[in-house]
């Protein structure tokens, strides 16, 4: 049987493995959650990942990042728009997570980005998650 919500299973991954403190977390690859993951890196919430090829569904491996103090960078990962719920914003709502802190992963038109991406393409879309 399938799984309903890929997504949150990626964030879900990350959640735990940070939350006891692995090196790295294996994630099954999609275009999607390899540019949450991309965007994640580019925002400092991750150390770095690699996508790994085989024969069948590639994987991501995500490498997590921690702070001097051995705390994970990411203290709080939450899925906003769901399956059975989807939550639209539009360009002029786009979130703003923690005063700028944080960030907020959006579905948008012309692809997956960050809310300080989209507000700058004055875009709105499907707010798929905020991370900070």
């Amino acid at each position: 049987m399938g799984m309903t919500d890929p997504i949150a299973d990626l964030l879900t991954r990350i959640r735990n493995a940070s939350a006891v403190k692995h090196e790295k977390v294996l994630i099954p690859a999609s275009n999607v959650k390899l540019r949450i993951v991309n965007l994640l890196f580019e925002e400092g919430f991750v150390r770095n990942f690699k996508l790994i090829k085989d024969g069948k569904q590639d994987v991501i491996c995500v490498y997590l990042k921690y702070t001097p103090e051995n705390e994970p960078v990411i203290t709080h990962l939450e899925r906003i728009s769901r399956p059975g719920r989807r939550a639209y914003v539009k360009q002029r709502n786009v979130p703003r997570i923690r005063n700028g802190l944080g960030v907020a992963i959006l579905s948008t038109s012309r692809g997956v980005m960050t809310d300080t991406q989209a507000r700058q393409l004055n875009i709105g879309g499907e707010h798929i998650c905020s991370v900070w």
